[in-house]
């Protein structure tokens, strides 16, 4: 079970983040190239942040058959959405062949991203929470979210080995590279795809699942009942992944962009060069899967909202001190020491708070609608803060002149938000899964 539920979710986030690299990389240039340089980044990353908004359609329509006719088909069809929509962009023409039909193309195939990832979490996080041994549940409950980052490390990898060697030209990276080489960690993903096929066609149900349809609890409309019956869960749910989500995409998307800016850019960042700074990110994430797995233990041993609390201060404290570590320093060792750092630090939170909310948010609603609830809350909460994350910080990046502290700013404001959510809810690690 947790096995199929961390090789699924690496499948669907490894697509994720093969666009959030091209992205900051390759799409202004290949798809927004008659627009300023600034403009073209903000075009890409608008595109990257519409699939957030396709993500919550994603959770309604998945969670509907998830609920309805239970978690291991429902799987296996987010998981060939994802997988298809990741393959096309790879074959999709470019600006300069079919104009602004090409943007338009890669709208769509980003939006199908989404809706896939809509419905990929939820169901991944039942599986491995619904059919975890009594004491257990947020540990078996961080393999799904193990995905995120060991999907992050493949496909940043497989950019910067191509990156790597082909060779250079065009803004640091090679004329082939831009040509075709950004085309092969999209094709790739079909055979992860295959791969996590074989193994999601091997799940059996849930318990829970299995059990609640015995006793005749399965909804006709499980998207109506959650939001008459639990929305307050919902809106708990939505603001416990707020600073999570914030946290996340800065320390990716936005850090990178900052990062490997010119110094004397309109804008200026540090400076580094993508291959040096995507290794630094790639280095960070290694404690983000640690403390993931870390934090499974300690939120079955303390409670999920004890720990979530204390990880969220620290979030907001790494806001307020975001100057620190991202500031121009003379010695460029010094420096990369900072940034190293900060990314560590980051990650490390970033880990701590993703790895309990396999268990957090399924255990806010009972099994009739527990698909359709979670996905809902995880999947709205990418709207407030990962679809508008990485545009906010470009703006108040551009803002202060090239100074980061507005961003940090942001982080800490996430997190205050997430904290009050913490506050105002219950400890749910001793809630039966079972019980109707």
């Amino acid at each position: 079970m947790i096995t199929a539920s961390l090789v699924g979710t690496t499948v669907e986030f490894y697509d994720f983040y093969v666009y959030a690299t091209a992205a900051v990389l390759v799409f202004p240039h290949l798809f927004f190239p008659s627009v300023s340089e600034t403009a073209g980044l903000l075009s890409s990353f608008a595109v990257f942040g519409a699939a957030m908004v396709a993500r919550p359609i994603g959770a309604a329509v998945f969670g509907h058959f998830g609920d309805k006719i239970g978690r291991k088909a429902t799987l296996v069809a987010s998981l060939l959405t994802m997988g298809i929509a990741t393959f096309l962009i790879g074959v999709l023409p470019t600006y300069d062949a079919i104009g602004i039909v090409a943007p338009l193309l890669l709208l769509i195939l980003r939006l199908a991203q989404g809706f896939a990832l809509g419905g990929e979490w939820s169901g991944a996080a039942l599986v491995a929470t619904e059919n975890a041994p009594a004491g257990k549940r947020a540990l078996y409950g961080t393999f799904p979210q193990l995905g995120a980052p060991i999907g992050f490390i493949i496909a940043n990898t497989l950019f910067l080995a191509l990156n790597v060697a082909l060779p250079s030209g065009h803004d640091g990276a090679s004329d082939a590279f831009m040509s075709w080489g950004w085309r092969i960690p999209f094709l790739f993903s079909a055979v992860m795809v295959i791969v996590g096929l074989w193994v999601r066609l091997k799940l059996v149900e849930s318990d829970a699942f299995t059990k609640a349809e015995k006793k005749g609890e399965i909804k006709k409309a499980p998207l109506g009942y959650v939001f008459k019956k639990y929305w307050w869960q919902l809106i708990l749910g939505t603001f416990f992944m707020l600073a999570t989500y914030v946290l996340f995409y800065l320390m990716t998307n936005f850090t990178l962009t900052y990062g490997t800016a010119a110094t004397d850019a309109a804008t200026p960042g540090l400076g580094f060069s993508y291959t040096h700074f995507v290794l630094m990110q790639v280095f960070g994430v290694v404690f983000f899967g640690v403390f993931t797995l870390v934090s499974g233990p300690l939120a079955d041993a303390i409670g999920r909202r004890k720990l979530l609390i204390w990880i969220t201060l620290a979030i907001i404290a790494l806001g307020l001190v975001y100057t620190v570590f991202l500031l121009p320093r003379e010695s460029e060792a010094f420096m990369g020491a900072l940034v190293q750092t900060f990314l560590i630090f980051g990650f490390s939170l970033m880990g701590m708070t993703f790895g309990p909310m396999g268990a957090l948010l399924p255990e806010l609603f009972p099994t009739s609608v527990r698909y359709t609830g979670s996905a809902i809350a995880y999947n709205v909460s990418s709207i407030l803060g990962a679809a508008l994350a990485p545009i906010i910080a470009l703006e108040l990046w551009k803002a202060a002149g090239g100074n980061p502290w507005l961003v940090g700013i942001y982080m800490s404001g996430a997190g205050v938000l997430t904290l009050i959510a913490l506050l105002l809810g219950k400890e749910t690690k001793d809630v039966d899964l079972d019980a109707s």
